[in-house]
């Protein structure tokens, strides 16, 4: 009888145990099942790059999927303004007159102008290539073989000050440097408007710029063009200003006009005479009141001929040209 009053006990004993593994058990798996939940529902990864459309210098439209990342420009403006907004790191090739700053040097050249190859350019895998519009007139096939390719193509220009600030914020948007871009527009404004106010001018001495030397042909800058807009800056008057863009003019014209200043942009190549002294002893050139007054400046090309930041120190180049003559005078 004892060993009967016994089994109850102990059968209790085992459901007890049982009971309390298994509450154990359903416990345990309801934190797995909570981890695993876990494991499925990971944190969320960064949101992609909102992609990015915008509209040429020619009025076309481009779509990215995202800042571009490696970037082929043909000009050296255009080069010029990608260093001066932090990302010369994209730039994977450039046009054979891109020389500044220092440091691009180290990119890899490609042909420009009339020798531009589409095969060597997508050769370097850009996203993106920026060509200029006269690109887009004599290499249309070139450009169309990129397109095919899948590259974007944007056709940058700018002739004028306002045309510089547009293309800085194209290039900007491209690359995803929209905010340097503004800062980058101000300093360039803010600079002109402090040389504008302390010019003296009046407007009615004249200045000549000569963008083509005599024994090429000489050419000089109208109306609509950055030396126009640098000369109304400093208070002067373009001699030229009844010319429109850049056009070819004649020896006699000039002194018909007898400039007050004469500019010119030709390159010293350290052979023979320079820039400034082939001016003064020009024939008949002697009676401009430029060349009377020993006023004529070699203006460094690849800053007053270029639209890019740096034609602010062309116009403080000029200002002190123009300022310390008639200080002297």
């Amino acid at each position: 009888m004892k060993k009967r009053t016994k089994e109850p006990a102990m059968m209790l004993l085992i459901l007890s145990v049982v009971a309390a593994l298994t509450v154990a058990l359903s416990a345990c798996s309801t934190s797995g099942s909570a981890g695993s939940t876990d494991n499925q529902n990971p944190a969320p990864e960064a949101a992609a790059p909102a992609a990015i459309l915008v509209t040429d210098m020619a009025g076309s439209q481009v779509s990215l999927d995202g800042p571009a990342k490696r970037v082929v420009a043909i000009t050296p403006s255009d080069c010029e303004i990608i260093y001066a907004l932090g990302a010369g790191d994209a730039l994977v090739g450039r046009g054979t007159y891109c020389n500044y700053p220092k440091e691009i040097e180290s990119v890899p050249v490609v042909q420009s102008g009339n020798d531009m190859n589409a095969e060597q350019i997508i050769a370097l895998a850009p996203q993106v290539v920026v060509v200029s519009t006269m690109n887009q007139q004599g290499m249309a096939d070139q450009i169309q073989g990129l397109k095919n390719a899948g590259i974007a193509v944007v056709l940058n220009d700018a002739t004028t000050i306002d045309d510089t600030y547009k293309s800085i914020g194209l290039l900007g948007s491209i690359l995803g440097k929209d905010s340097e871009a503004s800062a980058l527009v101000n300093k360039m404004k803010q600079s002109f408007d402090d040389i504008k106010a302390k010019a003296t001018g009046d407007g009615t001495k004249t200045i000549y710029f000569e963008v083509s030397p005599l024994q090429y042909g000489l050419w000089t800058a109208g109306s609509g063009t950055f030396e126009d807009e640098i000369a109304t800056m400093l208070g002067l008057k373009n001699a030229f200003a009844d010319v429109s863009s850049w056009q070819e003019i004649s020896a006699e014209q000039v002194i018909e006009r007898n400039p007050d200043y004469i500019v010119t942009i030709f390159m010293f190549d350290g052979q023979g005479e320079t820039p400034v002294q082939e001016i003064m002893g020009r024939p008949g050139w002697d009676k401009i009141a430029a060349v009377k007054n020993n006023a004529v400046f070699n203006a460094d090309e690849n800053t007053i001929a270029r639209p890019g930041p740096r034609l602010v120190n062309a116009a403080e180049d000029l200002y002190e040209f123009v300022y310390g003559a008639v200080a002297s005078s």
